[in-house]
């Protein structure tokens, strides 16, 4: 009897031990989980918040980017009157191709309000500063009968279906584009073509 009663003690013991021990571990696990648990998200959010940085820098740049076309100077080409490349019946195109090419730092000098601020405007008026705009034009003058080539060449490869999709298009200002930058030299960079008139007939 009193073997039992030891032996109940005991298991009572050694059941109290376990649940202890278990109830611990218990414990310890969830707080090792809630531990990687924390670390894991944490670093999940700074790289989504990394990357949702990342992603507003690159809409500003976007943005900057867009103004710079804003400020771009257009060129008139003119109209043009070309065949088209259909083999089934003769078509003609008539449009009106205007350039956007980008600015030089130089295009409008900023002298005569350095001048004006320094001082040194006192020796009698100051010869009147040529036109930017004009000078630009002539510049653009010099490359025209290229460019309208380009854009002859460009157009007239191209038939009538091509032509009349927005897809079509918008490959032809593509390809005349990377035509006329490779005429510019560097020295400016077509930043858009717009057609004007667009008749097939």
């Amino acid at each position: 009897m009193a073997d039992n009663e030891i032996n109940s003690e005991t298991r009572a013991k050694e059941l109290n031990k376990f649940l202890i021990i278990s109830l611990l571990s218990t414990i310890m696990l969830c707080v090792v989980f809630a531990g990687v648990n924390y670390f894991i998200m944490e670093n999940l959010l700074s790289q989504k918040m990394e990357t949702i940085s990342l992603n507003q820098e690159d809409s500003v740049e976007e943005e900057e980017s867009e103004d710079e076309i804003q400020r771009g100077i257009i060129v008139d080409l003119g109209d043009f009157i070309l065949n088209l490349c259909d083999e089934t019946q003769k078509k003609y195109l008539k449009v009106n191709v205007a350039i956007e090419v980008s600015q030089k730092e130089t295009d409008f000098p900023q002298g005569e309000e350095q001048a004006k601020s320094s001082g040194h405007g006192g020796h009698g008026a100051a010869p009147a500063a040529a036109d930017p705009m004009e000078a630009i034009q002539k510049e653009m003058n010099q490359f025209k009968p290229a460019i309208r080539d380009a854009v002859i060449t460009n157009l007239s490869s191209k038939t009538s279906a091509e032509l009349s999709s927005a897809a079509g298009k918008e490959l032809a200002k593509e390809q005349i584009a990377n035509d006329i930058n490779s005429i510019l030299g560097g020295e400016r960079e077509v930043l858009r073509i717009s057609f004007g008139q667009f008749i097939i007939q």
